[in-house]
């Protein structure tokens, strides 16, 4: 029984959705089971033919961890399992095998009958723990479970163990995702073991700051950067805690582009807006309409935020950084286009201080200067939002006003990524409602 959720302890089970006898592989779902949270299939991790399946449809309250379906690799072995216990498969969750000497015996030598064979008689004879984990391994093969050089706390299935043979890996090495941290076949597909220093490398005083490939590889490992291991974290993170939804809209982005060529030529270099900088101050105010979209996930509360403090996603050579353009609401947009400048120029140099890119109510990721027309943003935590902002075509539209019945119109795309915990569908759409509004008129905004 694997633990579906960080909270669950036991579950109940569902309808099986195979039996004993067929094939199964990685992906297949086993059986439905109904967790703290919610009714969830439970997909099977490695392949071969189901030989027993421990619990039936409708069993309450089984402790995670208990067994529930044995597995075996050649549809032969079904039957040599038709009457194995459970008590046996359950050894792989057991802390240690103690329990387990009490039901098999330990083997223990006969007393020498002969002088010739006293010398064998010591080494026959094993000590009580090892006697123990003799057992423990002997029933871990029955269910279908290997170990690793006679440690009973390394799980693998049989299919796992031939990969790491055939690939010459170390077991140990590999960190299993299945229950109990058994490693299973996509563990082994999913390992890269570390690279072997070349002789050359040992003379070497210090490492390179570049990465460099061998003569001849096919590859070149690259070291991870803090801001690297960060992003990579706090990403992972977001995908696997919030319940993301996306929505897009198209805006026609007509008007803002003729007030921006309007301001900056009458900007004496003061300042040279962008489009982004029209997007941010939209958003800002936008987020005072709809305050609900300014809030962070709080855990035990949602936070709502009073001021717009809007994050900039940057591209910098070592990664991604979000500087915050702070109390973005109360600033016109030529402060918002030199605020992110600066900030922008600092980033990519590493000259950033914690509070310039830490905190924040919102983030934009703009790609349009890439080309990219459309894409989806992964929110930002604590933020409940992001918004993708892609790049501004041509389009074709009908227009009756036109001479011809149809005009040629500058649009783009923008997606809203929200955080369903905090930001219900309607109530991102009533935000995407605002922000439209005031990029397709942007004088609204001076109001």
């Amino acid at each position: 029984m694997p633990a579906l959720s960080p909270t669950m302890t036991q579950g109940n089970i569902g309808q099986w959705q195979k039996k004993v006898g067929d094939q199964v592989a990685p992906g297949d779902v086993l059986v439905e089971i109904e967790t703290d949270k919610a009714q969830m299939d439970f997909e099977c991790q490695d392949e071969g033919y189901i030989a027993k399946i421990f619990i039936e449809a409708g069993e309450k309250d089984v402790s995670v961890g208990r067994p529930l379906v044995l597995l075996v690799d050649d549809k032969a072995d079904i039957e040599k399992f038709a009457d194995f216990s459970a008590a046996a498969g359950a050894v792989e969750s057991a802390p240690t095998p103690i329990p387990l000497a009490a039901d098999a015996p330990v083997p223990v030598a006969a007393a020498p009958s002969s002088p010739a064979a006293a010398p064998a008689a010591p080494a026959a004879t094993p000590a009580p723990a090892q006697g123990r984990a003799e057992v423990g391994r002997e029933l871990r093969g029955r269910a279908g479970w290997t170990v690793n050089n006679g440690d009973p706390r390394v799980f693998a299935s049989p299919l796992a163990k031939k990969l790491v043979t055939e690939k010459g890996y170390e077991l140990a090495a590999i960190s299993g995702t299945g229950p109990n941290g058994r490693i299973v076949k996509a563990d082994v597909d999913s390992y890269k073991p570390a690279p072997k220093a070349a002789p050359v490398a040992a003379k070497q005083p210090a490492a390179p700051k570049a990465p460099a490939a061998a003569p001849g590889a096919s590859f070149v490992d690259i070291p991870l950067s803090n801001v690297r291991k960060v992003i990579a974290s706090r990403l992972l993170e977001s995908k696997v805690t919030i319940p993301h939804f996306y929505l897009t809209v198209e805006i026609d982005a007509d008007k803002i582009l003729k007030l921006r060529e309007v301001l900056n030529a009458q900007a004496n270099g003061k300042f040279k807006l962008s489009v982004n900088d029209f997007v941010v101050k939209a958003s800002s105010i936008a987020l005072k309409d709809v305050p609900e979209v300014n809030s962070s996930w709080q855990e035990t509360f949602i936070r709502q935020h009073n001021s717009a403090d809007i994050a900039i996603a940057v591209a910098t050579d070592n990664g991604l950084i979000t500087p915050i353009v702070t109390r973005a609401e109360t600033k016109g947009l030529a402060a918002i286009s030199n605020n992110i400048k600066e900030l922008a120029e600092r980033a990519r140099v590493n000259k950033l201080q914690p509070h310039e890119f830490q905190g924040g109510t919102f983030t934009i990721s703009n790609l349009g200067m890439y080309g990219v027309q459309h894409f989806t943003a992964i929110i930002n935590p604590p933020h409940a939002s992001i918004l993708a902002v892609g790049g501004i075509e041509d389009k074709l539209v009908l227009d009756d006003a036109a001479e011809k019945g149809f005009a040629v119109r500058k649009v783009m795309h923008v997606t809203l990524s929200g955080d369903h915990r905090v930001v219900d569908g309607a109530v991102g759409a009533k935000w995407l409602q605002k922000f439209k509004a005031y990029i397709e008129n942007p004088l609204t905004m001076l109001l």
